[in-house]
């Protein structure tokens, strides 16, 4: 799996609005619990933060759009990944 940029608009699986991606690997302060993706309503954008939602990617149905993707996301993507790859040799 690749993480989608930030600027993405996603559907959700049994969504019926979409949602633009605005943070990647987010964490729930409340149980802290990791997501793939932080979203908030398209097109409305960040209302405040009852309406923001957290997200898997193999939580999206289907993908509207993808944000902008240039070398510095690339390599973005590419410490992630790396990051992600040394977490799940540990375990």
């Amino acid at each position: 799996m690749e993480l989608l940029p930030v600027g993405s608009v996603v559907l959700l699986e049994g969504g019926e609005k979409r949602l633009m991606i605005y943070g990647i690997l987010q964490l729930n302060a409340e149980d802290e619990s990791e997501y793939d993706y932080l979203g908030c309503l398209y097109p409305e954008g960040y209302i405040n933060s009852d309406h923001t939602y957290m997200f898997n990617h193999k939580d999206i149905q289907k993908v509207e759009f993808i944000g902008f993707v240039d070398s510095e996301f690339q390599m973005f993507r590419s410490n992630l990944q790396n990051m992600l790859d040394q977490e799940t040799l540990k375990k």
